[in-house]
C-alpha cells in the first residue's frame, strides 16, 4: 500500500528494505480513499418502514400519555385564550404520581388552574375553563364578583364584556330558575349543595368558570367538574389563527389607509404571530 509510513522504506545505503505487505480485512480496503469516502448506502424499503413505524409509535405514545393539541373554538376564555388559539395540554401533571413522583412534576388541581376536561353533559366533548373552587370550598357570586370562603377573590384574568342582564349568572347561586340555558338536572342538584347562600363543592369535584364571565357557559349552568373528567392543563399556545370574536364591540369606521386586498398582507395577517409559544397562565 502506497501510504505515508506504510509504503516503501528506503535508506541512505544502497540496500532496499523489503516491502511491507498488509493483508486486507475486507475487499473495501482495496478501494481508493476518495472512492471509499463517497460511497453512499441507501436505506432499503424495510429500513424506511421501520423508521416510520418507530416515529408513529413514539407520536402515539406522546399524544396518549404526555401532551395533546387542542384548538379554542369560542370566546368563553377571553382574553386569556382567544378564538383560533392552538394549545398543547399537559396530560401528566394531574395523573397519579406513583413511583415517578420524585422525577416528574405531578401535583393536585389548584384554584386558578386552567384545565381541559370532558364536558359532564357530553363526555365526547372537551371544554376548557378555570378552576375557581376545589373540594370543600364555599363559593358564591355577587354582581358577577366571586366570593370564596367568605372573601372576595381578586381575579386579574376575569373580564366582564357587555351583555344582557342575568340574575342567575351574576347572583349565583339562586333558587329562582330564570335562565333557559341552565341544565334542569343541575338546577335540582344544586339546591341540595347550597348552605347559607354559598355553594359547597363536594369531594372529588371542582367549580369552574370562563374568564369571559358574561359570555361563558360554565359550572353555573351545568354543574361541577368531576376529577376523572379532567384531561390536563394547557401550558403553551403553539399557534394562533386570527379569528373575529362575536363578543367584541365593532370598531367605529376610521380614515386609515390600508391594503386589505394585498395578497401579501392576507398571508401575513392570517395568524397572530405574537401569540406563538406564549405560556398559558
Amino acid at each position: 500500500m502506497n501510504e505515508p509510513g506504510m509504503g516503501f522504506a528506503t535508506s541512505v545505503e544502497t540496500a532496499v528494505a523489503p516491502e511491507i505487505t498488509e493483508v486486507p480485512d475486507s475487499p473495501a480496503k482495496f478501494l481508493h480513499g476518495s472512492a471509499q469516502k463517497h460511497h453512499i448506502v441507501y436505506p432499503t424499503v424495510l429500513d424506511t418502514g421501520r423508521s416510520l413505524l418507530s416515529i408513529i409509535v413514539i407520536a402515539l405514545f406522546v399524544l396518549t400519555f404526555i401532551v395533546q393539541p387542542f384548538r379554542i373554538p369560542s370566546e368563553s376564555m377571553e382574553h386569556t385564550l382567544l378564538v383560533g388559539d392552538f394549545l398543547l395540554v399537559n396530560k401528566m401533571i394531574y395523573a397519579p404520581a406513583g413511583i415517578w413522583k420524585w422525577l416528574l412534576p405531578y401535583r393536585q388541581i389548584q384554584r386558578g388552574d386552567i384545565v381541559v376536561f370532558h364536558f359532564p353533559l357530553d363526555p365526547t366533548d372537551h371544554v376548557v375553563k378555570r378552576v375557581i373552587a376545589v373540594p370543600g370550598d364555599r363559593v358564591h357570586l355577587h354582581d358577577g364578583v366571586v366570593f370564596l370562603n367568605g372573601q372576595q377573590v381578586t381575579e386579574p384574568y376575569a373580564v366582564y364584556e357587555g351583555s344582557y342582564s342575568d340574575n342567575f349568572r351574576d347572583q349565583f347561586p339562586t333558587m329562582i330558575y330564570t335562565d333557559p340555558g341552565v341544565d334542569t338536572g343541575w338546577w335540582m342538584e344544586m339546591r341540595h349543595d347550597v348552605q347559607n347562600g354559598d355553594l359547597i363543592v363536594p369531594p372529588g369535584h371542582y367549580f369552574a368558570l370562563g374568564d369571559n364571565r358574561n359570555h361563558s357557559r360554565d359550572s353555573r349552568y351545568w354543574g361541577f367538574v368531576p376529577q376523572p373528567n379532567v384531561v390536563g392543563r394547557p401550558f403553551i399556545i403553539y399557534f394562533s389563527i386570527r379569528k373575529p370574536s362575536t363578543t367584541d364591540v365593532p370598531d367605529l369606521p376610521g380614515d386609515r389607509l390600508g391594503h386589505e386586498k394585498d395578497p401579501v398582507n392576507s398571508v401575513v395577517d392570517f395568524a397572530r404571530w405574537d401569540r406563538m409559544f406564549r405560556i398559558v397562565w
